[in-house]
């Protein structure tokens, strides 16, 4: 019950065992005592109760019993461990200094691994590389092994940010990831061998960040070619916080085949086909300038430098090019990149959002905006450290206190 156990608790629990210890013997009492724990609510769910005199639409603080659950879940994705429940058994786990400890203690943990696993994994779509079969026919090398070693890529290089505490926008910019022989050679990075994964230093600045990670490529592709539009649209939702509006009921498809004086178009050329549409246009002005400097990648993240090459055919050379909607011209994942980047504090308000829907179980709303813009603030005078996020969200009203719902409705 991590650690909220009453004397009623006791009292249904021994009934149990006393009910079937008088036909069973002593073991038999036991057994059925274990199984009504597991059967209560107080087990299979995460319960935070509501103060009996709170009024409905009053803000509440949870106990520091249900705070250490929250943390737990948060940074573990499971139940508090001794040290963390006598912490808030004395009832100081929200003291500054004691809190600030016990997640420091937490992030250092290698339960922490967690936050890669389950919260990047959320985050970065990497939980939709099984479901990814490239077509054996356009990407003939592509194997489980190489799926494989694209998440594995992914989840170290992220959990590297959370257990160095770096400054979060290297998630974007960092020179460095990990790789094994068969990522190596698919990068075309020379002199890695065998199948153990370790730290490399990148030479090509392309490959710098989670824009030129395998796993993230490929999951905004699709199984036979990329798709400007999925970048484009990946990169607003998950790194700027923007995401477009929804489609039209009514979406002409890309024409897969259009040719033009007996020549198969690039993905640019359809692509400019496409948005000539006026029902087309308005959505893809904001996807296509993000997702089309990406296409030196393919849809299985190798880098090419020509659209459609094949043994009998050099494809046509691919222009990297585009204008992002303030203006800004780009050439290339590099100069994209660094756009991105340029305002640091939306990449970063961006994560902080993403990191508090996580922590909270629920999506953030209005009032959740003055703590966020709080968290960045405050991240920006520690250099953006990771710790400096968690901090700041476990620190907030959102995630300390709760609202009472009114009648009808949902609690926050």
């Amino acid at each position: 019950y991590r650690g909220d156990v009453t004397d009623v608790d006791i009292q249904r629990l021994m009934k149990f065992y006393q009910s079937a210890s008088k036909s069973g013997g002593f073991e038999r009492g036991v057994q059925r005592a274990l199984q009504r724990i597991l059967a209560s609510p107080k087990f299979a769910f995460h319960v935070e109760a509501e103060p009996a005199s709170a009024a409905p639409g009053s803000i509440y603080p949870i106990s520091d019993l249900e705070l250490a659950s929250r943390l737990s879940f948060f940074l573990w994705s499971t139940i508090p461990d001794d040290q963390l429940l006598q912490t808030a058994a004395k009832g100081n786990l929200r003291t500054p200094a004691v809190l600030e400890r016990e997640v420091r203690r937490m992030l250092a943990d290698p339960k922490a691994e967690s936050l890669a696993t389950t919260f990047a994994g959320q985050w970065l779509y990497l939980r939709n590389l099984k479901n990814m079969q490239p077509l054996s026919e356009e990407f003939p090398d592509f194997d489980d092994n190489l799926r494989q070693a694209f998440e594995q890529e992914a989840l170290l290089f992220f959990g590297s940010v959370v257990k160095e505490d770096r400054n979060v926008l290297d998630l974007m910019t960092a020179d460095y990831t990990f790789l094994n022989e068969r990522l190596a050679r698919h990068y075309r990075v020379p002199n890695i061998y065998g199948s153990q994964f370790r730290r490399v230093t990148l030479s090509d600045d392309a490959r710098r960040g989670i824009l030129g990670k395998g796993a993230v490529l490929m999951v905004t592709s699709h199984t036979d070619r990329t798709s400007p539009v999925v970048r484009g649209k990946w990169v607003l939702e998950n790194l700027l916080g923007a995401p477009p509006p929804a489609p039209p009921m009514v979406v002409p498809p890309l024409n897969e085949s259009a040719q033009r004086e007996g020549k198969v178009l690039s993905m640019r050329e359809r692509m400019e086909e496409h948005r000539s549409n006026p029902i087309c246009a308005n959505c893809h002005k904001l996807m296509d300038p993000i997702g089309l400097p990406m296409e030196n990648f393919d849809a299985i993240g190798a880098w090419r430098a020509r659209d459609g090459a094949t043994v009998t055919g050099l494809g046509t050379p691919i222009d990297a090019s585009g204008v992002l909607l303030d203006g800004t011209k780009v050439d290339g994942v590099v100069a994209l990149r660094s756009a991105l980047v340029r305002q640091p504090d939306t990449f970063v308000r961006t994560l902080s959002e993403k990191l508090m829907i996580y922590a909270l179980g629920r999506g953030v709303d209005y009032y959740d905006m003055p703590a966020l813009r709080s968290i960045v603030r405050d991240s920006a005078k520690q250099n953006y450290k990771f710790s400096s996020l968690i901090l700041g969200i476990v620190s907030s009203n959102p995630f300390q206190k709760r609202i009472k719902p009114l009648a009808g409705s949902s609690a926050d």
